[in-house]
């Protein structure tokens, strides 16, 4: 009996535009299906209710994901004021309702003032952090409430985009880590009343943004037409350190460093991580600046 077909090596980034009902997971299953991947990793999930830019990471890209993880996201939000629910947002049942005070924009920018720049949050019980092994959400749907510390995030930007008289749409830019159900929460209560978020897109997730995303369904009508059109729309991986410094290496310097070893470099930075590149702008990966200045792998992609 032959080994069973483990996929085909592909290499690279898929923006997709995740459609609602879908967690973050089935998403990224969906797609290596389709492209036939052997490999595949996502870059921070979203709720299934959530829509819009989920960064895939195929192959060796998936050695990349972890800093796609670290980037600032934006999303566009929407309110439903008046009630609470046990998910925060309209996945969940309500559980509490409340009166909506007369707003205007005035009082919502001033709510919103006092939820912008460093904050501390408590994350909701439905989410995927783990509590002595499990993960809080799965507490929360046998009814079993925890003590979760608060923890730091940063709101770069917060705006209100429409008011009316039981919902806000806003647009938030924030850290890695940010509940944007429990912001919705907070905002509420800055408000006087309760909220849950009823509609969320995320329409940027570090360097990518809403240009380059691909539906399901466009993919699967690539599919149709085989590999070859599959890997057409595929993101170069490094496109997910745009901005960060690079360095290019010559032939020689690129040899070594594949094989493990710090180089030297004229014009290289001080200190930090930079994007290493050999002969025609071959990606090799993530280097790492030495005390003595020399460039060390940190991290590096085999060529595709």
């Amino acid at each position: 009996m032959g080994r069973r077909k483990r996929g085909r090596e592909v290499d690279g980034i898929v923006l997709l535009d995740k459609p609602p009902g879908l967690t973050s997971n089935g998403a990224l299953q969906r797609v290596r299906y389709l492209f036939d991947a052997r490999k595949g990793g996502h870059t921070g999930s979203l709720d299934p209710l959530a829509t819009g830019a989920l960064p895939l990471c195929l192959g060796e890209a998936t050695k990349l994901s972890s800093y796609l993880l670290d980037a600032d996201k934006t999303y566009e939000v929407r309110i439903r004021l008046g009630a609470r629910t046990d998910t925060a947002d309209s996945d969940g049942e309500v559980v509490e309702t409340a009166p909506v005070p007369a707003l205007d924009a005035a009082a919502v920018e001033a709510a919103m003032a006092g939820l912008r720049g460093p904050i501390e949050q408590v994350p909701p019980m439905y989410s995927a952090l783990k509590h002595q092994g499990q993960r809080l959400y799965e507490l929360a749907r046998k009814g079993e409430t925890v003590e979760r510390k608060p923890r730091a995030v940063t709101i770069h930007a917060l705006t209100l985009d429409h008011l009316a008289a039981d919902e806000l749409g806003i647009t938030v830019r924030c850290s890695k880590g940010t509940y944007v159900r429990t912001l919705a929460e907070d905002l509420a209560a800055a408000l006087g009343t309760l909220g849950h978020v009823i509609a969320l897109r995320r329409t940027q997730a570090g360097p990518f943004g809403p240009e380059g995303m691909v539906t399901l369904e466009a993919l699967e009508t690539l599919a149709e037409q085989g590999p070859a059109a599959l890997d057409a729309i595929l993101l170069p991986m490094d496109q997910a350190l745009e901005g960060w410094p690079e360095v290019h290496l010559d032939q020689d310097s690129a040899w070594y460093m594949k094989r493990g070893q710090p180089v030297m470099v004229p014009g290289a930075p001080t200190e930090g991580l930079l994007k290493v590149y050999g002969p025609e702008r071959t990606f090799l990966g993530l280097g790492e600046i030495l005390p003595d200045g020399r460039v060390s792998p940190k991290r590096l992609v085999k060529a595709a």
